[in-house]
């Protein structure tokens, strides 16, 4: 079984060569013995993978990767696939689609503990290995990626290079920042394309066929990854898909619990379950007032599709300040701790207010807000507190 294993994972690393390092490739620290890539389908998990692999200046027969729901891999165990591999010589062993094998917890953390091997998998964005019984959380060094920044699909499209900043970067510094980076492009010439269709790395595939393989993704992570991760009923897959077509069809701030749950005909809690699941599987993102812990069974503030892509693929009518708030939203979660406010649209890392709008977006609601800021559309550079929102899309 391992020479047909070493067959495939050859061909695969010989076959995809990809040139473009997302932002994450950088932040990994591949040193560790054990590290997990969690995150949506198409982010580019698998490519950061082979790209590590084939980075790494060791013989062949010293690295391995295959996906965890391989025929290859059906009659025989990962630790034992992983012994096997560590007695040949092996080093390095990679482990696609992790969460489609069932306890895999427990293999990895036996692989851990027991094999002179360096491990590296990916898996769904759903998975919670700090809340599994083999507590594998406290051997993997975990890292949730997102989709493409702003900044991202500008290098993939334009073959540029452009910096990253951190929020306080952008806050102290935006109007030298969007400057700079007007200087050499037109941001608006890509923003409604990126906001369009430009969050998935495939989409420079084959732009033609994006939204087909946007569905496609969505499908997937609902009628397979979350049925089984979080024992999903056959039955309830066509009720979370239903939830997400309401959505489309209702504004963040008028989330209503009981009429959604009637028109799904579920009860309350299992629809706070559902929007749970569909928010951990990346297909919706939750905004919720701060409190005390975190409970699945408290109502959010506002309940967006995860990022403007599917709002275009899904729904049929689109608002442009639900667009500009996704993307706000998409942005900042990634590095930031993003919560609803008494005042304001968005409270970031519990001191910062902002609001969202156009360009004639003014601070009516937030003048006596401290650290309070306007993030407005349709400006290329902004003044004072008031800054552009294509701008926050050079995060990450």
């Amino acid at each position: 079984m391992l020479d047909k294993l070493f067959q495939k994972s050859n061909q695969i690393l010989k076959l995809q060569d990809y040139k473009y390092k997302r932002y994450f490739y950088h932040t990994i620290n591949f040193d560790d013995k054990m590290v997990g890539i969690l995150g949506s389908r198409g982010v580019g998990k698998t490519t950061v993978i082979i790209q590590y692999l084939n980075s790494l200046d060791i013989p062949k027969h010293k690295k391995l990767y295959f996906s965890a729901d391989s025929i290859i891999t059906s009659s025989a165990s990962l630790y034992d696939i992983a012994d096997e591999f560590s007695k040949s010589g092996g080093e390095v062993l990679a482990i696609d689609e992790i969460h489609k094998y069932k306890d895999f917890e427990k293999e990895l953390k036996e692989i851990y503990d027991f094999l002179d091997l360096k491990v590296i998998f990916s898996g769904s964005s759903a998975l919670q290995l700090e809340h599994k019984k083999a507590d594998l959380s406290r051997r993997a060094v975990l890292y949730r990626v997102k989709g493409l920044s702003f900044r991202e699909f500008l290098e993939l499209k334009l073959d540029m290079k452009f910096k990253s900043y951190t929020l306080e970067d952008i806050l102290e510094n935006h109007i030298d920042i969007a400057d700079e980076i007007t200087n050499k492009i037109k941001p608006f010439e890509y923003f409604k394309e990126y906001l369009q269709c430009g969050y998935f790395p495939y989409y420079f595939e084959n732009n033609e066929t994006y939204s087909i393989k946007l569905e496609e993704t969505v499908n997937t992570v609902i009628e397979s990854d979350l049925p089984i991760i979080f024992n999903i009923e056959p039955q309830s897959i066509q009720k979370l898909k239903q939830l997400v077509s309401l959505i489309c069809s209702s504004k963040p701030y008028q989330l209503n619990i009981t009429n959604l749950s009637k028109k799904i005909g579920i009860n309350r809690n299992t629809l706070y379950q559902y929007i749970h699941y569909l928010t951990m599987g990346n297909i919706f993102n939750s905004l919720k007032a701060k409190t005390k812990g975190d409970n699945i069974f408290s109502k959010p503030q506002k309940l967006y599709l995860n990022n403007p892509n599917l709002s275009y693929s899904y729904c049929s009518s689109n608002e442009i300040g639900t667009i500009r708030e996704q993307f706000f939203l998409n942005m900042l979660s990634q590095k930031c701790d993003v919560a609803y406010p008494k005042i304001g649209d968005f409270l970031i890392n519990e001191k910062y207010t902002f609001e969202v709008g156009g360009k004639d977006k003014g601070f009516g609601q937030i003048k006596n807000v401290t650290d309070s800021y306007v993030v407005a559309d349709d400006i290329e550079i902004g003044f004072g507190n008031k800054l552009p929102l294509w701008l926050f899309g050079f995060l990450y």
